[in-house]
């Protein structure tokens, strides 16, 4: 078979094999055709149809059917056997046998027979088999052409003078202005500076209803602008945008093995030679106790034993499944990091979710300020931005933002400032030392928290997580943030737990912040106040307990335990570490859609089974009747012609059962 482009193309390129082996079935199928109803009628004599066989069937063989016999050599040379070896032996031989006994008959008994129409016919049906199979393979890659046809290929934009002019997209840079108008396509990553519109992005995200996009939202390329006309600043272009970066995801994952591929490769591997042996054992008993005429007995049987079992169908079942899968899935928003994830999906019994951006928006603002010892609420909500400007968290933003909200203009930059994983951080704000974080953190400084603790406990009840601030060594005030639970968050838990799914909330938050969100959820199992380091041992005490444990997170912190988990989960709003440390990415970030995930790995799974069994039972029946173990009792006999169209359709039949995933509905 052809090698698969790495690069992925958005139209659907006419393959070079395809072209060549059509043109190779036209030609054999012309000539076979006549030469099958020549011997059917048996117009002429045995010793004319022979001639005629020989001229007739000598280009089909040699030509047509070239590269079945170099794939076969190949296949010898490289000491990997394989379909190609058995087609080329059972072909060669029925082709070599007719040749001689028509130049050289005097070697043969008076009544032997040639095969020529045989090998014609059993290398037409073959060919016409890689024509069907190759155009049932172009079709598992209609996914990731579809998504490649999202991009347009001209964008609007508009110059430093405000000029406005249609340029290729190989043009646009980040920091470019693009005008978007109404049923245009988005063609670059970026965010609004000015107009509103609504957004289709369910080609991206799977989501049906259009998204509201304003000032400073951000839009995504390949989704599709409604009505509204607005203005966006590119971000990310050509390569590093989202789309192009599914793609890459889903060529990739199509690519890969999955851990069942390995029974279907071990098979195969002892499976050839075994039928080689079966071939030989049939030729020989045949022609020692077959009747009369043996030797043509023990050819044509031991050339069916060839042809039947060549292991096509076994080589197909995994990696045609595996392509349309994942393509399935990136059409609506999950991406499979590689066929492994597919695998291991189905069997997942535990999900550990991380509460911040995976159960919540990701989003958090802040809701309390309390403050003390004769500190005001700016100073307080002062101190606190100054520390966090230099953090990547969730909760600096909503720190930063409540500062801007109020017009605290002027928010020095910390000096010595020192991030501390899982509790918060320290620095000196104006050459006077601060810190911002959690208990641990202010315990760890010395800092006396008694006078707020059961404010703080009364907000945390109300599923705000706290904050402590200090300056000097003493406490000066609380933060209360809360981040409210997505829309969607509820119907995922339980359709999650419907399916007996065990879920267990994994945060580093406080556990009377946590247990309230785990009670809106209906979640009962929580572990709160842990450390990023702490998440991965606890995955592994769930999997020490003999559970597969899916993890579902965005930040940074949870790399590790992504990591860790037999399938890692990315929201895809999360970070790219994150992602890169998880087998499946949800690029809307919803959590619905690991239940979806969960589906199509269980349809695809039964897709691969069904695909083996089939496989596995045609070979298991089949050898059998070829090699005549049946003929002693009913009679029967398997023609090689018969046998070859079997085997031919066997593969497309894999591939049209592999193709229904398209269909399925997750």
């Amino acid at each position: 078979m052809a090698l698969e482009p790495v690069t992925a193309a958005a139209e659907e390129r006419p393959s070079p094999e395809l072209i060549d082996m059509t043109r190779r079935f036209k030609f054999a199928a012309i000539l076979t055709a006549p030469l099958l109803l020549l011997t059917m009628i048996e117009f002429f004599s045995p010793s004319m149809m022979s001639w005629i066989g020989l001229v007739v069937s000598t280009p089909v063989v040699l030509w047509a059917g070239l590269p079945i016999f170099m794939n076969g050599w190949q296949s010898v040379v490289r000491r990997s056997l394989n379909m190609f070896t058995l087609i080329a032996i059972g072909t060669g031989v029925s082709y070599v046998y007719s040749v001689v006994a028509t130049l050289v008959p005097e070697l043969f008994p008076e009544s032997h027979q040639v095969y020529f129409e045989a090998a014609a016919v059993i290398m037409t049906l073959v060919l016409l088999g890689q024509v069907l199979e190759l155009r049932a393979h172009g079709q598992t890659g209609s996914a990731i052409r579809a998504l490649l046809k999202l991009t347009p290929k001209t964008a609007r934009r508009i110059s430093a003078k405000g000029d406005e002019q249609d340029v290729d997209i190989d043009q646009i840079q980040p920091g470019d202005l693009l005008r978007v108008r109404p049923g245009e396509g988005i063609c670059v990553d970026g965010f609004v500076v000015s107009g509103k519109s609504s957004v289709d992005e369910s080609m991206i995200t799977g989501e049906s209803l259009p998204v509201e996009k304003d000032k400073d939202t951000r839009v995504t390329a390949g989704t599709v602008n409604q009505t509204g006309s607005f203005v966006m600043k590119a971000e990310r272009v050509g390569a590093d945008t989202l789309l192009a970066q599914i793609v890459h995801s889903v060529s990739e994952a199509q690519r890969s093995k999955a851990p069942i591929q390995r029974l279907a490769d071990t098979v195969s591997g002892y499976f050839v030679p075994i039928v080689i042996f079966v071939a030989l054992l049939t030729a020989l008993i045949w022609g020692i106790w077959g009747p009369e005429p043996k030797l043509a007995y023990a050819l044509v049987n031991a050339v069916a034993v060839l042809i039947i079992a060549c292991p096509c169908a076994l080589g197909l079942a995994t990696p045609m499944s595996i392509m349309v899968g994942v393509g399935k899935g990136a059409t609506g928003g999950i991406l499979f990091k590689n066929a492994e994830a597919i695998e291991i999906l189905e069997k997942v019994d535990t999900l550990v979710v991380d509460k911040t951006g995976t159960l919540t928006e990701g989003k958090p603002k802040l809701i309390s300020v309390m403050t003390i010892n004769g500190f005001e609420e700016r100073d307080v909500l002062r101190i606190a931005a100054s520390l966090e400007k230099g953090s990547e968290h969730p909760l600096a933003s909503a720190i930063l933002n409540a500062a801007i909200a109020k017009q605290i203009i002027e928010i020095p930059d910390a000096t010595h400032f020192e991030s501390v994983s899982g509790m918060g951080v320290i620095g000196q704000v104006e050459g006077v030392q601060a810190a911002i974080g959690n208990q641990k953190l202010m315990d760890r400084a010395g800092i006396a928290t008694n006078e707020l603790l059961q404010q703080a406990d009364s907000l945390r009840h109300d599923g705000q997580t706290i904050m402590f601030v200090s300056s000097a060594g003493k406490l000066v005030g609380i933060l209360g943030i809360a981040d409210p639970i997505k829309s969607t968050t509820i119907e995922a838990i339980k359709l999650l737990k419907a399916a007996g799914i065990r879920i267990v909330i994994l945060t580093g938050d406080n556990m009377t912040t946590a247990s309230a969100v785990a009670i809106k959820l209906g979640i009962d199992e929580v572990k709160a106040d842990v450390l990023p380091h702490q998440k991965a041992a606890i995955i592994k005490e769930l999997q020490a307990q003999g559970r597969f444990v899916a993890m579902a997170g965005g930040g940074v912190n949870d790399a590790p335990s992504l990591a860790q988990a037999q399938v890692g989960i990315a929201m895809g709003a999360g970070t790219e570490v994150a992602i890169q440390s998880a087998g499946i990415t949800l690029v809307k970030g919803d959590l619905r859609g690991i239940e979806s995930a969960r589906c199509l790995s269980h349809f695809t799974m039964r897709n691969i089974r069904q695909n083996l069994f089939f496989a596995f039972i045609y070979n298991f029946l089949g050898v059998p009747i070829a090699a005549g173990v049946f003929y002693p009792f009913f009679g029967i006999l398997l023609s090689p012609m018969i046998a070859s169209a079997a085997m031919s359709f066997s593969s497309v039949s894999v591939i049209g059962n592999a193709l229904r995933l398209r269909r399925a509905r997750i």
